[in-house]
């Protein structure tokens, strides 16, 4: 799906429009701009690219630094896109634009500004709406618990590939294992385009079906702060974490760190480091993601995607032997 405001710009419409008759209100940078960017960019030689205004306000969605360089050097116009939408679509296209090039936007603001989308643009998944805003889908998910304006009532929610998948996907998760069961050679996006889930879905459902669990995941009562039992098999510890309990991840590991079966050996000590990098938290990870240099970001994404199929992989065989051997 792409993004709202692209397809309402003609990028080869530049027209000259006169400084003083635009507008920088409404910025996602909750500080303003950065004075020492602006002087860095006062002093380029070559000319700035246009900037991007919304025609029915005058505002600066993309490009304010470039608009104050404009004025130190004593211009009275500069190069402007015009875009034609609305003005939670330029919110939108603002964040979206300051995420992908420039100066980036801070962590904070790239918060603030995901709560903001989600008031205006409910529909949106959390995966969408972290595509735009630059921060994880977890944290986005996080601020819709927190965020007033979610709609309780709903149903569905359109992601970033335009199609439109339930909010509560156990249907879905059922239809998916049925489909597997039938024809196991069926690809992930087969299986997502007939279930109406994600393929990240399917591959849980498959994997889980793999393990012989049930493909609806069974989230643990709270008594136990987000742990659910597990089958016990010799020594370490007999319970699990809820998946998106960092503190709980946490307290599991913080046992197997005593495990004198993994403490004592080689092999055991490299799982345990290997484990202990996914303690940190979901700002902690935004934070890491923030830093990454854009120029290394397909390659980055690349191999979070071969270690995610890696642990997947692991998980599967350890669960198998764990079933082999009870």
């Amino acid at each position: 799906m792409a993004i709202p405001g692209h397809a309402q710009i003609d990028p080869l419409m530049v027209v000259e429009v006169e400084i003083n008759s635009l507008s920088t209100a409404d910025s996602p940078r909750i500080s303003g701009v950065d004075q020492e960017h602006v002087e860095a960019l006062a002093v380029v030689q070559s000319p700035l690219p246009p900037i991007t205004v919304h025609r029915s306000t005058m505002r600066v969605i993309d490009g304010l630094h470039r608009l104050r360089a404009a004025e130190i050097r004593g211009h009275r116009k500069i190069a402007v896109k015009f875009f034609d939408g609305d003005t939670a679509d330029a919110f939108v296209l603002a964040v979206e634009s300051n995420v992908t090039h420039g100066l980036p936007l801070t962590t904070a603001d790239r918060k603030s500004a995901a709560g903001r989308i989600i008031a205006s643009h409910p529909q949106w998944s959390d995966r969408m709406i972290a595509s735009v805003s630059g921060i994880a889908p977890g944290t986005v998910a996080e601020i819709r618990r927190r965020t007033p304006a979610e709609r309780a009532g709903e149903a569905s929610r359109i992601g970033h590939d335009g199609r439109v998948r339930p909010v509560n996907g156990t249907e879905g998760r059922r239809v998916a294992s049925e489909l597997i069961a039938q024809n196991p050679q069926l690809s992930l996006r087969q299986v997502a385009r007939v279930a109406s889930i994600s393929p990240e879905t399917v591959r849980d459902v498959r994997n889980r079906m793999m393990r012989g669990e049930d493909p609806l995941p069974q989230r643990g009562k709270r008594g136990g702060e987000g742990l659910t039992s597990a089958p016990r098999s010799g020594t370490g510890p007999t319970i699990v974490p809820d998946r998106d309990t960092v503190q709980d991840r946490t307290a599991v590991l913080k046992r197997l760190n005593a495990d004198p079966a993994l403490r004592f050996s080689e092999t055991g000590r490299t799982l345990l480091r290997l484990l202990n990098i996914h303690t940190i938290s979901a700002d902690e990870w935004d934070e890491i993601i923030d830093k990454a240099p854009p120029h290394c970001g397909r390659i980055v994404a690349y191999l979070a995607n071969e270690c995610a199929e890696m642990w997947a992989e692991v998980a599967v065989r350890v669960q198998r032997k764990v079933a082999e051997t009870a």
